[in-house]
């Protein structure tokens, strides 16, 4: 028998994964849409960037800025959202995203179809005690959610928009 949940969803709710700078709660998973889509919040603090420039190969992801600004590179073309607006971040397109400004940006993530919300739990286990992620584990984890991850982009991201490097990069990491 199938468990129906409706009605609202608090902030205490879904799955939380902590990967250095990201932080991605699971609202809606799959199982609850059928895979046709899953709703992950994302929280940014000032000047960090979420992740590397990257693609994916199975599904689009819909961004709505709840709170603070949300800066974002399609391709080429650079973008800034605040409250209220949503960026297309579709499949096979080269991406990233951070958070431009002086306070926290909250961020809420529609992704379609749904199972990539699954990545946020999976590599959130990879971090070590200095939030330090095992490159080895997130680049197959990336091969089997079919994400493409251009890690030599993050020093010129970080540079060209002011953004603060995750610890491992200021430890001599990376």
């Amino acid at each position: 028998m199938r468990t129906t949940v409706y009605g609202p969803v608090g902030p205490e709710a879904g799955h939380l994964s902590l990967m250095g700078p990201l932080t991605a709660r699971t609202m809606l998973p799959a199982e609850l849409t059928e895979g046709r889509m899953s709703i992950v919040e994302h929280y940014l603090n000032p000047k960090e960037l979420a992740a590397p420039l990257h693609r994916h190969a199975r599904e689009d992801e819909y961004t709505v800025v709840l709170e603070g600004r949300m800066g974002a590179m399609l391709g080429e073309d650079v973008y800034e959202a605040g409250p209220g607006e949503l960026v297309l971040k579709p499949r096979n397109q080269w991406h990233t995203f951070w958070n431009p400004g002086t306070e926290r940006a909250r961020l809420l993530e529609i992704i379609s179809p749904a199972g990539f919300e699954q990545f946020f739990q999976e590599i959130g286990q990879y971090y070590g005690p200095e939030r330090n992620m095992d490159l080895e584990k997130l680049m197959a984890a990336c091969d089997r959610y079919a994400l493409e991850m251009n890690l030599e982009s993050m020093p010129e991201l970080i540079g060209r928009f002011g953004l603060t490097p995750p610890p491992e990069m200021t430890a001599g990491g990376g």
